[in-house]
């Protein structure tokens, strides 16, 4: 009979329950062996025997396996003493023998429960461990093949399975906290009695104080009662670390079975400046661009006639040099009046006003005010759609007349047409031309490539769109030369 016990660890001739002893490494060190403390052992003598609700003695799982042994021996005990009665003349004898024979057995029995408990002490005493959190343990000495020890290599194999996701858990939770920590956004914790529990530093630059002087405040003390029920707004609020328009996102999550609350809370402002920035950037710089063009003629001339007017005697053609150069001044500032112009109507566009609407009239109808080239439509669905028909028309009106300028450089063919994808209105308006410029510029008003473009159709155009709750793309054809401006509409 071999012995599981020692697959495990080495015990001590008193029989205590066992526990493996770590090396460095956190692996088991076969042979040796750490003692259960000894409120542990009271508490599992004191639960050898135990009552049941009506009152019964209960047997634990020693005293049954020590029962179930000695029962196991009483009929060889009662054969052996009917054997000695009747072949031993001496009664003194035969009851001497029986008795020792009985204390042998006695013996074996306990020997016997003694090796089967302490291996399952040893299991106990891991499973303690990895309900404590301590992975590190290991049982040494088990083999595949026998019961105990295909149990203590499951074990093992589970703190070791623990053990690295906790080290992964650990690790994830570390790189979260260095997000949360850089993230320019204020991130705010509140547990189920609305109590903080996590700010990153945006939220303590935001609340103006530090996380020692914030922890276990109110939401309401620190002036964030309201967000914490609804969706997500756009609010003014003045907070202590700076005042303006923000973002304000609340969502819930559980932790321990309790509800917690998330808040995240964006500057908008800073944002909105930026970007405003560089609008006024760009626009500006268009603006300077088409002012020069006109200022610069209107200088030269000006400049060129005073001097004109100034010789003494004056040249016999004066007065036609004069003539051609207030001309010249005259035809610049007729075009910075244009410039304007086009400025105010792209400024001024009203809101959509939508109807219902067949888009394959209004579309067909478009394409028919393109005289230079026919616009070929292909197979398309008839589709009804709540649009303000005036101003999808002409946002189709300026993109079909892009797509002909370009065309009439290439093979003169434009192509209009449209499917219902899903939820929105796919339409397509596809050239043969040149391609797309590489500039990042073709959405800026007055931006344009074209001699004697205004600049603002593709802005007016996408403006249109946009306003519509749609999107306009513009993207060089792969299959072939040429731009394909793609409009979505929602239905």
């Amino acid at each position: 009979m071999h012995e599981p016990t020692k697959r495990l660890t080495k015990m001590k001739s008193r029989p205590r329950p066992l526990t493996p002893t770590l090396s460095p490494n956190g692996k088991a060190v076969g042979g040796e062996r750490v003692e259960t403390p000894r409120d542990d052992r009271g508490r599992r003598a004191s639960a050898r025997e135990t009552r049941t609700s009506r009152g019964r003695l209960r047997w634990n799982y020693e005293t049954r396996l020590l029962s179930g042994a000695l029962l196991a021996a009483a009929p060889a005990l009662l054969a052996l003493a009917i054997v000695l009665a009747f072949s031993l003349e001496r009664p003194s004898w035969a009851a001497a023998l029986w008795v020792a024979v009985a204390l042998l057995t006695l013996g074996l029995v306990f020997a016997l429960r003694r090796r089967a408990v302490y291996p399952l002490y040893t299991l106990s005493n891991l499973l303690e461990a990895l309900r404590e959190g301590d992975y590190s343990l290991r049982g040494s000495r088990a083999q595949r093949g026998d019961a105990i020890g295909e149990v203590v290599l499951e074990i093992n194999a589970l703190a070791q399975t623990l053990r690295e996701q906790r080290h992964a858990f650990e690790e994830k939770s570390a790189l979260l906290s260095k997000v949360i920590a850089a993230l320019d956004i204020a991130v705010l914790s509140f547990d189920a009695d609305g109590f903080l529990k996590l700010a990153n530093p945006a939220a303590q630059r935001l609340l103006g104080a530090a996380y020692a002087q914030l922890d276990g405040r109110s939401a309401s003390a620190l002036g964030l009662g309201g967000f914490l029920d609804g969706e997500a707004r756009v609010v003014e609020h003045a907070f202590p670390g700076g005042s303006g328009r923000w973002e304000v996102r609340h969502a819930r999550f559980r932790e321990d079975g309790r509800a917690h609350d998330l808040l995240v809370i964006t500057d908008l402002s800073r944002a909105l400046r930026e970007e405003e920035r560089l609008a006024w950037q760009r626009l500006l710089r268009v603006l300077g661009h088409e002012l020069n063009n006109s200022l610069a003629p209107i200088r030269s001339m000006a400049g060129t006639l005073a001097k004109l007017v100034e010789r003494e005697p004056p040249p016999a053609d004066w007065r036609e040099d004069v003539q051609g150069g207030l001309a010249v001044i005259g035809d610049r500032a007729e075009a910075l009046a244009r410039f304007m112009a086009r400025y105010t109507q792209l400024a001024r566009l009203p809101p959509p006003t939508p109807r219902e609407t067949e888009f394959g009239a209004l579309a067909r109808r478009a394409a028919l005010l393109e005289q230079r080239v026919a616009v070929a439509l292909g197979e398309v669905p008839e589709v009804r759609l709540a649009i303000d028909p005036d101003q999808i028309e002409q946002a189709l009106i300026n993109l079909i007349q892009n797509a002909t300028d370009a065309a009439l450089e290439g093979g003169r063919r434009v192509e209009l047409d449209w499917r219902i994808g899903g939820d929105v209105l796919l339409v397509e308006i596809r050239d043969d031309g040149p391609g797309l410029p590489p500039s990042e510029n073709l959405f800026v008003p007055f931006f344009t490539t074209k001699p004697g473009g205004s600049g603002i159709g593709l802005v007016l155009a996408r403006q249109i769109v946009e306003a519509h709750g749609g999107t306009l793309v513009l993207e060089n054809r792969t299959e072939t030369r040429g731009c394909i401006a793609r409009l979505r509409l929602p239905l």
